[in-house]
């Protein structure tokens, strides 16, 4: 079986590995964050119709600066915070039909693990270590084709007394009242890219068919995450094939929580079916950033009601079901399925709801 994704074939037999870059626990799920999972979702539910396993591992992030900071404003212990943020986030999955991943891992459960390969690539000499601090030299590494939308790229600010400004760090000092943990560099926590590295490792192994996550982790997160792993492993590549997310929008800026934008989940689902919020995040190519307009959900809403009523009606038979698959199986091609369900009903109308978890 071959699913081919950005015009490239990725050829599968029997069981793949996906690995979801998941959230950090510190505010509810806005659109945002669900759309990477829900089109984390269909990529498992097509490989499955088609007779592939795919084991995912989806990350929580509770180590995390961010998080750190939401919880002292809270006045919460970092761990109970992430807890109770996990919880929502699980909630809203359930909600969107998102169905949970193989391995779900957490930071804080791997801080071994980072500490592990820290010490490989120190010896493979793709680290050093300055004043407590592992930096891998990622400034070595080479920097895929950046997109010019900045939405697409995240930064981090350059360790101070690092080689290269773009050196990622794979162990820090901890900061006075951070949690800590033991190492041989002294007491400290992983950095971001390495707590996936070593998720992934513990997890997926060496390599993984599909690495998947929003836009803006493309670069640094991926390219530094993967590095990692292959300088540890020498398995290249890393991740046979990326699905990045596109970023969703409103008024032409990305949904975040910096700019006061953005759309729960847990809100559009008071005032709109499950099945409709999920299809509107579906229904446009999985790769592209797009903005979300008024009256969206009640169009998604509405063309909902035309697939049910096209899954009523008499259809083509299997043929028209397999032509559903087949455009899925082309770059994940929800609207052009969508499409085919619409224009054959029947059979062609259930297989598409059912694969895409509308039904």
């Amino acid at each position: 079986m071959t699913l081919r994704l950005a015009g490239a074939p990725l050829p599968l037999v029997g069981r793949a590995r996906a690995y979801v870059c998941g959230i950090t626990p510190y505010d509810t799920t806005h659109l945002g964050h669900a759309a990477t999972f829900v089109w984390a979702d269909v990529a498992s539910r097509v490989l499955r119709r088609t007779g592939v396993e795919l084991v995912t591992c989806r990350n929580v992030t509770d180590v995390d600066d961010v998080l750190d900071a939401a919880a002292e404003r809270a006045g919460a212990r970092f761990d109970s915070f992430a807890a109770v943020g996990q919880f929502r986030f699980d909630r809203d999955m359930a909600a969107l039909g998102v169905r949970p991943p193989t391995h779900e891992p957490r930071a804080h459960n791997h801080v071994d693990g980072v500490v592990a390969l820290a010490a490989a690539l120190l010896e493979r000499g793709a680290a050093y270590e300055r004043d407590g601090a592992v930096l891998f030299r990622a400034g070595q590494v080479p920097t895929p084709e950046i997109p010019a939308d900045p939405d697409e790229t995240s930064s981090e600010a350059p360790w101070p007394g690092a080689d290269d400004p773009a050196d990622a760090l794979v162990w820090r000092p901890a900061s006075p009242g951070e949690a800590a943990w033991p190492s041989p560099w002294g007491d400290g926590r992983p950095g971001w890219h390495a707590e996936c590295a070593a998720m992934a490792l513990t997890m997926l192994g060496p390599a993984v068919d599909l690495h998947i996550g929003g836009a803006d982790l493309r670069h640094p997160h991926h390219t530094h995450q993967a590095a990692m792993v292959e300088a540890v492993t020498a398995v290249r590549p890393f991740a046979r094939a990326r699905l990045h997310v596109g970023t969703v929008r409103v008024d032409g800026q990305k949904m975040a929580k910096s700019a006061g934008n953005l759309l729960l989940v847990g809100e559009l689902l008071e005032t709109h079916p499950a099945a409709a919020v999920r299809l509107l995040l579906l229904d446009r190519p999985w790769a592209s950033a797009w903005d979300i307009e008024p009256g969206a959900l009640d169009a998604a809403a509405a063309r909902l009601e035309r697939l049910y009523a096209a899954a009523a009606r008499h259809g083509r038979g299997v043929a028209a079901a397999d032509a559903v698959t087949e455009r899925l199986l082309d770059d994940l091609d929800v609207p052009g399925a969508l499409a085919v369900a619409e224009d054959e009903g029947g059979e062609a109308a259930r297989a598409a709801l059912a694969v895409l978890g509308l039904a």
